[in-house]
């Protein structure tokens, strides 16, 4: 662990998308994401994330409408960096914005941020968000030059991408997964150093969660897939307060 670093209680958001691609599978007004978002805040979830694609796959306007309206937690809206976009964070201004890469082809987010190579449209287009009072994150892969790109266009947080140190456990690749971790370790522990709060996510599970809770600088975990896929088995409810129970543990 790195010195110097308290370990206090890590925020758990909890990613609400794919109950609306459930619901958007048959065109019906059910499940209701925020139904499920009101489950999570009563599990123990500290905020709830949704991301609002171009293509809106899943969370659609009126469901950010209706989670801006009725949260009790704060809303992490995740957005790609576009015009659309941006207007639509600015006319909601919520507590926290993460810019994703996109592209209409991937099934999920696959990887983090180019953030270093944009630099100078990204400052740019995140400095209305700040301004208006938005915590904004950039979601990006372990790489030095990302984070330090990161803190220099005026990002509040950056978001560390764990979907690689998942794959490789799921694959049996041990070293691979370790190198992964490593990484994750010290990008997160340098971002810290600059003054950028520490997120993680992407591919989260019961099986991998510990090794990344227990780093000492990252402060949330946002996990949505694992969750809505274990509640088909448990229950939304006991789903996430399994979840809260792990990272409690392993922060312990």
């Amino acid at each position: 662990m790195s010195e110097n670093i308290e370990i206090t209680r890590q925020r758990l958001g909890v990613n609400i998308d794919h109950v609306a691609t459930i619901r958007n599978a048959r065109g019906s007004a059910y499940p209701d994401p925020m139904v499920a978002a009101k489950i999570a805040e009563e599990a123990g979830a500290d905020g709830i994330t949704a991301h609002l694609r171009e293509d809106r796959r899943h969370i659609a306007d009126a469901d950010i409408d209706a989670l801006m309206a009725g949260l009790r937690t704060p809303l992490n809206f995740e957005m790609a960096a576009t015009v659309e976009m941006q207007k639509i964070a600015l006319r909601h201004c919520p507590h926290a914005v993460c810019i994703v890469p996109e592209k209409r082809e991937e099934r999920t987010t696959e990887g983090g941020l180019e953030v270093a190579g944009d630099d100078n449209r990204l400052a740019s287009f995140i400095a209305p968000l700040r301004d208006a009072g938005c915590r904004v994150s950039m979601f990006i892969g372990a790489d030095e030059q990302q984070v330090r790109a990161s803190a220099r266009i005026g990002a509040a947080v950056v978001e560390l991408h764990t979907g690689a140190y998942c794959d490789f456990h799921y694959e049996g690749r041990i070293a691979a997964r370790d190198e992964e971790l490593a990484r994750l370790a010290e990008m997160s522990a340098l971002a810290h150093s600059l003054g950028l709060e520490v997120h993680a996510g992407h591919g989260l599970t019961y099986e991998t969660v510990a090794p990344i809770a227990a780093l000492p600088e990252v402060a949330e975990l946002n996990i949505g897939h694992f969750l809505i896929a274990e509640s088909i088995f448990r229950g939304l409810s006991p789903a996430i307060k399994e979840m809260r129970r792990l990272m409690d543990e392993a922060r312990a």
